[in-house]
Protein backbone atom coordinates (compact mmCIF):
# COMPACT_ATOMS: atom_id res chain seq x y z
CA UNK A 1 0.00 0.00 0.00
CA UNK A 2 1.38 3.51 -0.85
CA UNK A 3 0.68 6.22 1.94
CA UNK A 4 1.74 9.47 1.14
CA UNK A 5 3.41 11.71 3.26
CA UNK A 6 2.30 15.56 3.00
CA UNK A 7 5.04 17.73 4.32
CA UNK A 8 3.12 21.13 4.72
CA UNK A 9 4.63 22.70 7.19
CA UNK A 10 6.98 25.83 7.08
CA UNK A 11 6.46 29.41 5.94
CA UNK A 12 6.98 30.17 2.40
CA UNK A 13 8.90 33.90 3.34
CA UNK A 14 9.49 34.13 -0.42
CA UNK A 15 5.93 34.77 -1.25
CA UNK A 16 5.64 37.47 1.01
CA UNK A 17 3.17 39.60 1.28
CA UNK A 18 0.92 36.81 0.27
CA UNK A 19 2.53 33.98 2.12
CA UNK A 20 3.24 34.61 5.49
CA UNK A 21 4.26 32.70 8.76
CA UNK A 22 0.45 32.11 9.86
CA UNK A 23 -1.09 31.54 6.58
CA UNK A 24 1.57 30.45 4.09
CA UNK A 25 2.05 29.41 0.73
CA UNK A 26 0.50 25.85 0.76
CA UNK A 27 -2.76 26.71 2.44
CA UNK A 28 -2.88 29.55 -0.58
CA UNK A 29 -4.54 29.38 -4.20
CA UNK A 30 -1.43 30.23 -6.54
CA UNK A 31 -1.96 28.71 -9.67
CA UNK A 32 -6.14 27.72 -9.79
CA UNK A 33 -8.95 27.68 -7.49
CA UNK A 34 -7.09 25.35 -5.44
CA UNK A 35 -4.95 25.59 -2.53
CA UNK A 36 -1.66 23.89 -3.40
CA UNK A 37 -2.06 21.38 -0.25
CA UNK A 38 -5.68 20.85 -2.18
CA UNK A 39 -3.70 20.26 -5.61
CA UNK A 40 -1.02 17.87 -4.17
CA UNK A 41 -3.98 15.74 -2.63
CA UNK A 42 -5.52 15.89 -5.73
CA UNK A 43 -2.93 15.00 -7.76
CA UNK A 44 -3.25 11.33 -6.19
CA UNK A 45 -5.72 9.80 -7.49
CA UNK A 46 -4.79 8.60 -10.28
CA UNK A 47 -1.95 6.35 -7.59
CA UNK A 48 -3.09 3.08 -7.50
CA UNK A 49 -3.34 0.79 -4.02
CA UNK A 50 -3.03 4.18 -1.95
CA UNK A 51 -4.27 4.32 1.75
CA UNK A 52 -5.11 7.34 3.84
CA UNK A 53 -2.52 10.17 3.49
CA UNK A 54 -0.62 11.35 6.28
CA UNK A 55 0.17 15.34 6.20
CA UNK A 56 2.47 16.65 8.47
CA UNK A 57 1.79 20.19 10.16
CA UNK A 58 2.09 22.39 12.53
CA UNK A 59 -0.08 23.56 15.48
CA UNK A 60 -1.41 27.16 14.24
CA UNK A 61 -2.41 25.90 10.67
CA UNK A 62 -4.22 22.47 11.99
CA UNK A 63 -8.12 24.09 11.62
CA UNK A 64 -6.93 25.34 7.83
CA UNK A 65 -5.67 22.24 7.05
CA UNK A 66 -8.79 20.61 8.21
CA UNK A 67 -10.83 22.36 6.64
CA UNK A 68 -9.36 22.21 3.49
CA UNK A 69 -9.04 18.69 3.34
CA UNK A 70 -12.88 18.90 4.12
CA UNK A 71 -13.48 21.11 1.18
CA UNK A 72 -12.04 18.35 -1.63
CA UNK A 73 -14.25 15.27 0.25
CA UNK A 74 -10.61 13.33 0.14
CA UNK A 75 -9.80 9.93 2.21
CA UNK A 76 -10.25 10.64 5.97
CA UNK A 77 -6.20 11.75 6.37
CA UNK A 78 -4.10 11.58 9.47
CA UNK A 79 -2.50 15.08 10.34
CA UNK A 80 0.11 14.98 12.93
CA UNK A 81 1.08 18.08 14.39
CA UNK A 82 4.59 19.36 15.14
CA UNK A 83 5.28 21.27 18.43
CA UNK A 84 8.63 22.81 16.83
CA UNK A 85 9.49 22.44 13.12
CA UNK A 86 12.89 19.80 12.74
CA UNK A 87 12.86 20.06 9.06
CA UNK A 88 12.13 16.96 6.72
CA UNK A 89 14.27 14.13 8.02
CA UNK A 90 12.56 14.09 10.82
CA UNK A 91 9.09 14.73 9.81
CA UNK A 92 8.74 11.51 7.79
CA UNK A 93 10.57 9.52 10.14
CA UNK A 94 7.03 10.30 12.81
CA UNK A 95 5.24 9.07 9.72
CA UNK A 96 7.22 6.21 9.16
CA UNK A 97 6.57 5.18 13.04
CA UNK A 98 2.95 6.36 12.58
CA UNK A 99 2.09 4.07 8.97
CA UNK A 100 4.91 1.20 9.91
CA UNK A 101 2.23 0.50 13.35
CA UNK A 102 -0.48 -0.29 11.08
CA UNK A 103 1.34 -1.78 7.77
CA UNK A 104 4.94 -2.88 7.94
CA UNK A 105 5.04 -3.06 3.96
CA UNK A 106 3.84 -0.05 3.70
CA UNK A 107 5.25 2.54 1.10
CA UNK A 108 5.58 5.95 1.53
CA UNK A 109 5.19 8.61 -1.06
CA UNK A 110 7.24 11.85 0.52
CA UNK A 111 6.02 15.09 -0.93
CA UNK A 112 6.16 19.08 0.09
CA UNK A 113 2.62 20.71 -0.15
CA UNK A 114 3.90 23.71 -2.25
CA UNK A 115 5.09 21.74 -5.47
CA UNK A 116 3.28 22.36 -8.61
CA UNK A 117 2.70 19.91 -11.33
CA UNK A 118 1.43 20.26 -14.98
CA UNK A 119 1.07 16.44 -15.89
CA UNK A 120 -0.77 14.53 -13.16
CA UNK A 121 -1.28 11.27 -15.31
CA UNK A 122 2.39 11.23 -15.85
CA UNK A 123 3.06 12.12 -12.41
CA UNK A 124 0.54 9.07 -10.73
CA UNK A 125 2.39 6.63 -13.42
CA UNK A 126 5.76 7.52 -12.55
CA UNK A 127 4.67 7.24 -9.03
CA UNK A 128 3.10 3.91 -9.64
CA UNK A 129 6.04 2.33 -11.23
CA UNK A 130 8.86 3.38 -8.56
CA UNK A 131 6.04 1.55 -5.78
CA UNK A 132 7.56 -1.40 -7.38
CA UNK A 133 10.86 -0.64 -7.17
CA UNK A 134 10.30 0.54 -3.31
CA UNK A 135 9.59 -2.72 -2.21
CA UNK A 136 13.29 -3.78 -2.76
CA UNK A 137 14.08 -1.68 -0.17
CA UNK A 138 15.84 0.48 -2.13
CA UNK A 139 15.22 4.56 -1.27
CA UNK A 140 14.24 6.37 -4.84
CA UNK A 141 14.58 10.15 -4.95
CA UNK A 142 12.82 11.61 -7.89
CA UNK A 143 15.29 13.94 -10.18
CA UNK A 144 13.44 16.32 -12.74
CA UNK A 145 14.43 16.36 -15.92
CA UNK A 146 15.62 20.04 -16.29
CA UNK A 147 14.08 22.40 -18.57
CA UNK A 148 17.03 25.18 -18.03
CA UNK A 149 20.03 25.73 -16.30
CA UNK A 150 18.65 26.84 -12.81
CA UNK A 151 20.56 28.26 -9.91
CA UNK A 152 18.08 28.37 -7.37
CA UNK A 153 17.87 24.28 -7.24
CA UNK A 154 20.25 21.50 -5.91
CA UNK A 155 20.99 18.87 -8.34
CA UNK A 156 21.79 15.01 -8.80
CA UNK A 157 23.46 13.68 -10.65
CA UNK A 158 22.98 10.03 -12.16
CA UNK A 159 24.98 6.78 -11.89
CA UNK A 160 25.03 3.52 -13.51
CA UNK A 161 21.61 2.09 -14.67
CA UNK A 162 19.94 -0.10 -12.37
CA UNK A 163 16.88 -1.91 -10.76
CA UNK A 164 15.63 -3.11 -14.61
CA UNK A 165 14.77 -6.31 -13.15
CA UNK A 166 12.64 -5.43 -10.74
CA UNK A 167 9.57 -4.88 -12.88
CA UNK A 168 7.90 -5.52 -15.65
CA UNK A 169 7.98 -3.14 -17.22
CA UNK A 170 10.70 -0.71 -19.15
CA UNK A 171 11.60 2.17 -16.81
CA UNK A 172 14.72 4.61 -16.21
CA UNK A 173 16.10 4.26 -12.54
CA UNK A 174 19.68 4.95 -11.42
CA UNK A 175 22.27 4.15 -8.46
CA UNK A 176 23.00 8.10 -6.89
CA UNK A 177 26.29 9.59 -7.73
CA UNK A 178 25.79 12.31 -5.63
CA UNK A 179 23.77 15.15 -4.53
CA UNK A 180 25.02 18.76 -5.84
CA UNK A 181 24.57 21.96 -4.23
CA UNK A 182 22.93 24.95 -5.95
CA UNK A 183 25.31 25.57 -8.72
CA UNK A 184 26.38 29.30 -10.25
CA UNK A 185 24.92 29.79 -13.89
CA UNK A 186 27.71 28.48 -15.53
CA UNK A 187 28.26 25.92 -13.85
CA UNK A 188 24.14 25.13 -14.13
CA UNK A 189 24.57 25.24 -17.67
CA UNK A 190 27.34 22.50 -17.71
CA UNK A 191 25.17 20.28 -15.48
CA UNK A 192 22.61 20.42 -18.18
CA UNK A 193 24.40 20.37 -21.33
CA UNK A 194 26.27 16.62 -19.93
CA UNK A 195 22.81 15.20 -19.71
CA UNK A 196 23.88 13.36 -16.41
CA UNK A 197 22.28 15.83 -13.89
CA UNK A 198 19.14 15.98 -12.78
CA UNK A 199 16.95 18.85 -10.60
CA UNK A 200 16.37 17.85 -7.11
CA UNK A 201 12.90 17.82 -6.61
CA UNK A 202 12.54 16.84 -2.54
CA UNK A 203 10.27 13.68 -3.14
CA UNK A 204 11.17 10.23 -2.59
CA UNK A 205 9.59 7.06 -2.39
CA UNK A 206 10.60 4.00 0.01
CA UNK A 207 9.27 1.37 2.48
CA UNK A 208 8.41 2.70 5.83
CA UNK A 209 10.85 -0.11 7.56
CA UNK A 210 13.44 0.60 5.68
CA UNK A 211 13.53 4.75 6.15
CA UNK A 212 13.24 3.49 10.00
CA UNK A 213 16.18 1.31 9.08
CA UNK A 214 18.28 3.90 7.46
CA UNK A 215 17.78 6.49 9.85
CA UNK A 216 18.48 4.32 12.47
CA UNK A 217 21.97 3.85 11.21
CA UNK A 218 22.59 7.44 10.48
CA UNK A 219 21.31 9.63 12.72
CA UNK A 220 20.24 7.17 15.93
CA UNK A 221 19.29 9.93 18.26
CA UNK A 222 17.02 11.24 15.50
CA UNK A 223 15.28 8.09 15.51
CA UNK A 224 14.92 7.70 19.07
CA UNK A 225 13.36 10.81 19.81
CA UNK A 226 11.18 10.37 17.01
CA UNK A 227 10.15 7.02 18.12
CA UNK A 228 9.61 8.24 21.55
CA UNK A 229 7.48 11.51 20.04
CA UNK A 230 4.85 8.86 18.12
CA UNK A 231 4.69 6.55 21.30
CA UNK A 232 3.89 9.25 23.66
CA UNK A 233 1.62 10.97 21.26
CA UNK A 234 -2.10 11.37 21.87
CA UNK A 235 -5.08 11.65 19.60
CA UNK A 236 -6.59 15.17 19.79
CA UNK A 237 -10.16 15.98 17.78
CA UNK A 238 -9.10 15.35 14.33
CA UNK A 239 -4.83 15.85 14.86
CA UNK A 240 -2.07 13.69 16.66
CA UNK A 241 -0.37 15.58 18.58
CA UNK A 242 3.11 14.28 18.97
CA UNK A 243 5.06 14.13 22.55
CA UNK A 244 6.14 17.90 22.39
CA UNK A 245 9.59 17.03 25.03
CA UNK A 246 10.51 13.95 22.86
CA UNK A 247 9.96 15.91 19.30
CA UNK A 248 11.83 19.27 20.19
CA UNK A 249 14.58 16.88 22.02
CA UNK A 250 15.14 15.86 18.56
CA UNK A 251 18.18 17.06 16.12
CA UNK A 252 16.93 19.08 13.00
CA UNK A 253 18.12 17.40 9.45
CA UNK A 254 17.10 17.55 5.85
CA UNK A 255 16.39 13.77 3.97
CA UNK A 256 19.01 14.47 1.96
CA UNK A 257 21.68 15.40 4.41
CA UNK A 258 20.59 13.01 7.18
CA UNK A 259 20.32 9.90 5.16
CA UNK A 260 20.05 9.87 0.90
CA UNK A 261 23.52 11.39 1.17
CA UNK A 262 24.97 8.60 3.36
CA UNK A 263 22.80 5.60 2.06
CA UNK A 264 23.87 3.02 -0.07
CA UNK A 265 20.40 1.88 -0.94
CA UNK A 266 19.34 5.48 -3.28
CA UNK A 267 18.10 4.93 -6.40
CA UNK A 268 17.38 8.25 -8.63
CA UNK A 269 14.13 7.94 -11.48
CA UNK A 270 14.09 10.74 -13.66
CA UNK A 271 10.44 12.61 -13.61
CA UNK A 272 9.26 15.10 -16.55
CA UNK A 273 5.73 15.85 -15.36
CA UNK A 274 6.29 19.80 -15.69
CA UNK A 275 7.71 20.33 -11.71
CA UNK A 276 8.11 23.57 -10.59
CA UNK A 277 8.58 23.81 -6.95
CA UNK A 278 6.96 27.56 -6.56
CA UNK A 279 9.35 28.92 -4.54
CA UNK A 280 9.21 32.57 -5.70
CA UNK A 281 7.79 35.03 -7.64
CA UNK A 282 9.85 34.39 -10.25
CA UNK A 283 8.86 30.71 -10.36
CA UNK A 284 4.77 31.76 -10.55
CA UNK A 285 5.24 33.80 -13.37
CA UNK A 286 7.19 30.60 -15.25
CA UNK A 287 4.42 28.61 -14.70
CA UNK A 288 1.59 31.06 -14.84
CA UNK A 289 -0.69 31.86 -18.01
CA UNK A 290 0.69 34.86 -20.32
CA UNK A 291 -0.61 37.42 -21.86
CA UNK A 292 0.36 38.69 -25.13
CA UNK A 293 2.90 41.10 -23.62
CA UNK A 294 4.12 37.88 -21.70
CA UNK A 295 2.79 39.12 -17.93
CA UNK A 296 0.64 36.99 -15.55
CA UNK A 297 -2.29 39.10 -14.34
CA UNK A 298 -4.25 38.12 -10.91
CA UNK A 299 -7.01 40.18 -9.67
CA UNK A 300 -8.16 43.95 -10.95
CA UNK A 301 -5.05 45.34 -12.90
CA UNK A 302 -4.48 48.74 -14.98
CA UNK A 303 -1.58 48.03 -17.14
CA UNK A 304 0.07 50.21 -20.04
CA UNK A 305 3.49 49.36 -21.71
CA UNK A 306 4.47 46.61 -19.38
CA UNK A 307 6.31 43.46 -20.54
CA UNK A 308 7.32 39.99 -18.76
CA UNK A 309 6.05 40.83 -15.48
CA UNK A 310 4.11 39.38 -12.77
CA UNK A 311 1.37 41.41 -11.34
CA UNK A 312 -1.12 40.18 -8.25
CA UNK A 313 -3.53 42.63 -7.50
CA UNK A 314 -5.63 41.44 -4.42
CA UNK A 315 -7.58 43.85 -2.76
CA UNK A 316 -7.30 47.18 -5.04
CA UNK A 317 -6.40 47.78 -8.96
CA UNK A 318 -3.17 47.69 -9.81
CA UNK A 319 -1.74 50.37 -12.14
CA UNK A 320 1.67 49.91 -13.96
CA UNK A 321 3.09 51.93 -16.97
CA UNK A 322 6.74 51.03 -18.66
CA UNK A 323 7.83 48.22 -16.40
CA UNK A 324 9.37 45.19 -17.81
CA UNK A 325 10.59 42.23 -15.81
CA UNK A 326 9.06 43.21 -12.71
CA UNK A 327 6.76 41.96 -10.05
CA UNK A 328 4.11 43.82 -8.41
CA UNK A 329 2.01 42.02 -5.42
CA UNK A 330 -0.57 43.75 -3.37
CA UNK A 331 -2.40 42.96 -0.35
CA UNK A 332 -4.72 44.72 1.91
CA UNK A 333 -1.81 45.48 4.55
CA UNK A 334 1.56 45.76 1.94
CA UNK A 335 2.43 46.39 -1.36
CA UNK A 336 5.58 44.38 -2.86
CA UNK A 337 8.06 46.00 -5.71
CA UNK A 338 11.02 44.12 -6.89
CA UNK A 339 12.86 43.50 -10.69
CA UNK A 340 12.14 39.65 -11.58
CA UNK A 341 15.94 38.60 -10.70
CA UNK A 342 15.78 40.20 -7.22
CA UNK A 343 12.68 38.15 -5.86
CA UNK A 344 15.16 35.95 -3.92
CA UNK A 345 15.97 38.60 -1.95
CA UNK A 346 12.62 39.17 -0.28
CA UNK A 347 13.68 36.80 2.28
CA UNK A 348 15.43 40.02 3.79
CA UNK A 349 12.66 42.37 3.61
CA UNK A 350 11.16 39.58 6.50
CA UNK A 351 13.60 39.34 8.37
CA UNK A 352 13.82 43.15 8.73
CA UNK A 353 9.68 42.84 9.67
CA UNK A 354 10.76 40.34 12.07
CA UNK A 355 13.36 41.85 13.97
CA UNK A 356 11.24 45.24 13.84
CA UNK A 357 8.37 42.72 15.56
CA UNK A 358 6.11 44.03 12.35
CA UNK A 359 2.62 42.20 12.55
CA UNK A 360 2.99 41.67 8.31
CA UNK A 361 5.44 39.41 8.80
CA UNK A 362 3.43 36.95 9.97
CA UNK A 363 -0.74 37.60 9.96
CA UNK A 364 -3.12 38.95 7.12
CA UNK A 365 -5.50 41.44 8.30
CA UNK A 366 -8.13 38.56 7.57
CA UNK A 367 -6.96 35.79 10.25
CA UNK A 368 -8.73 32.53 9.99
CA UNK A 369 -9.88 30.41 13.09
CA UNK A 370 -12.12 26.84 12.76
CA UNK A 371 -15.13 28.93 13.11
CA UNK A 372 -14.56 31.07 10.46
CA UNK A 373 -12.32 34.57 9.83
CA UNK A 374 -12.19 37.63 11.33
CA UNK A 375 -10.98 40.61 9.22
CA UNK A 376 -9.78 44.67 10.90
CA UNK A 377 -11.26 46.96 8.94
CA UNK A 378 -10.41 49.90 11.66
CA UNK A 379 -8.27 51.18 14.05
CA UNK A 380 -6.94 53.86 15.94
CA UNK A 381 -6.65 54.66 19.97
CA UNK A 382 -9.37 52.84 22.22
CA UNK A 383 -10.97 51.55 19.47
CA UNK A 384 -11.54 48.36 16.80
CA UNK A 385 -13.71 47.90 14.00
CA UNK A 386 -13.62 43.75 12.74
CA UNK A 387 -15.72 42.04 10.07
CA UNK A 388 -16.54 38.93 11.20
CA UNK A 389 -17.55 35.87 9.54
CA UNK A 390 -18.50 32.37 11.24
CA UNK A 391 -19.59 29.09 8.66
CA UNK A 392 -22.54 27.44 9.49
CA UNK A 393 -22.44 25.49 12.77
CA UNK A 394 -19.30 27.34 14.25
CA UNK A 395 -19.11 28.04 17.65
CA UNK A 396 -16.96 30.68 19.64
CA UNK A 397 -15.41 30.01 22.53
CA UNK A 398 -17.16 31.08 25.93
CA UNK A 399 -15.06 33.56 27.37
CA UNK A 400 -14.83 37.32 28.40
CA UNK A 401 -12.01 40.34 28.26
CA UNK A 402 -10.60 42.08 31.35
CA UNK A 403 -9.95 45.42 28.78
CA UNK A 404 -12.33 45.88 26.30
CA UNK A 405 -15.97 45.71 25.46
CA UNK A 406 -17.74 44.62 22.59
CA UNK A 407 -20.60 45.96 20.27
CA UNK A 408 -22.26 43.23 17.48
CA UNK A 409 -24.22 44.51 14.83
CA UNK A 410 -25.30 41.33 12.52
CA UNK A 411 -25.32 42.36 8.88
CA UNK A 412 -25.40 39.07 7.04
CA UNK A 413 -27.32 35.32 9.19
CA UNK A 414 -28.42 34.63 11.94
CA UNK A 415 -26.64 34.73 15.49
CA UNK A 416 -26.92 32.67 19.02
CA UNK A 417 -25.74 34.60 21.33
CA UNK A 418 -25.05 33.66 24.59
CA UNK A 419 -24.61 36.66 27.37
CA UNK A 420 -23.54 35.12 31.55
CA UNK A 421 -26.49 33.33 32.01
CA UNK A 422 -28.92 34.00 28.38
CA UNK A 423 -28.66 33.15 25.20
CA UNK A 424 -30.81 34.79 22.44
CA UNK A 425 -31.23 34.90 18.56
CA UNK A 426 -30.38 38.26 16.44
CA UNK A 427 -31.05 38.50 12.97
CA UNK A 428 -29.87 41.02 10.19
CA UNK A 429 -29.80 44.44 11.32
CA UNK A 430 -29.72 43.29 15.53
CA UNK A 431 -28.00 44.35 18.13
CA UNK A 432 -26.28 43.70 20.80
CA UNK A 433 -23.77 45.26 23.47
CA UNK A 434 -21.09 43.03 25.43
CA UNK A 435 -19.37 44.98 28.47
CA UNK A 436 -15.86 44.28 30.11
CA UNK A 437 -15.88 41.44 31.90
CA UNK A 438 -19.29 39.62 30.68
CA UNK A 439 -19.35 36.26 29.73
CA UNK A 440 -19.93 35.60 26.40
CA UNK A 441 -20.01 33.05 23.10
CA UNK A 442 -21.31 33.24 19.65
CA UNK A 443 -22.91 31.02 17.28
CA UNK A 444 -24.46 30.44 14.07
CA UNK A 445 -26.95 28.44 14.18
CA UNK A 446 -27.87 28.21 10.47
CA UNK A 447 -27.11 27.27 7.12
CA UNK A 448 -25.73 30.44 5.75
CA UNK A 449 -22.84 32.17 6.57
CA UNK A 450 -23.38 34.39 9.45
CA UNK A 451 -21.39 38.16 9.41
CA UNK A 452 -21.25 40.54 11.59
CA UNK A 453 -19.41 43.98 12.42
CA UNK A 454 -17.79 44.02 16.05
CA UNK A 455 -16.99 46.91 17.45
CA UNK A 456 -14.05 46.88 20.42
CA UNK A 457 -13.69 49.53 22.85
CA UNK A 458 -10.97 49.97 25.79
CA UNK A 459 -7.51 50.62 26.80
CA UNK A 460 -6.28 47.92 25.15
CA UNK A 461 -7.01 45.86 22.34
CA UNK A 462 -4.88 43.14 22.24
CA UNK A 463 -5.90 39.23 20.80
CA UNK A 464 -4.45 38.15 24.03
CA UNK A 465 -6.95 39.90 26.55
CA UNK A 466 -9.00 36.59 26.05
CA UNK A 467 -10.30 34.37 29.15
CA UNK A 468 -11.47 30.57 27.62
CA UNK A 469 -13.73 28.47 29.56
CA UNK A 470 -15.00 26.44 27.11
CA UNK A 471 -13.96 25.84 23.74
CA UNK A 472 -15.64 23.04 21.37
CA UNK A 473 -12.28 22.92 19.16
CA UNK A 474 -10.18 21.95 22.13
CA UNK A 475 -8.15 25.15 22.24
CA UNK A 476 -6.37 26.48 25.36
CA UNK A 477 -5.04 30.07 24.59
Amino acid sequence: MIISVILAGGSGTRLWPLSRELYPKQLINLVNEDTMLQNTLTRLNGVEKKGSPIIICNEDHRFMVAEQIRQIGTQTPTIILEPAGRNTAPAVAVAAFHAFRSDHDAVLLVMPADHHIENSEAFAKAMNTAAKIATNNVMITFGIVPESPETGYGYIKKGKACCSDDINEKTEAFLIDSFVEKPDLETAKKYVESGEYYWNSGMFMFRAGTYIEELSKYAPEMIKQCETAVKLGKADLDFFRLDAEAFKACPSDSIDYAVMEKTDRGVMIPLKAGWNDLGSWQSLWQTGKKDCNMNVLHGDTLLHDVKNSYIHASERMVAAIGLENHIIVETSDAVLVSPMDRSQDIKHLVSKLKSSKRSEATIHRKVYRPWGAYESIDFADRFQVKRITVKPGGVLSLQKHYHRAEHWIVVHGTALVTKDNESFLLKEDESTYLPLGVTHRLENPGRIPLELIEVQTGPYLGEDDIARFEDVYGRTK
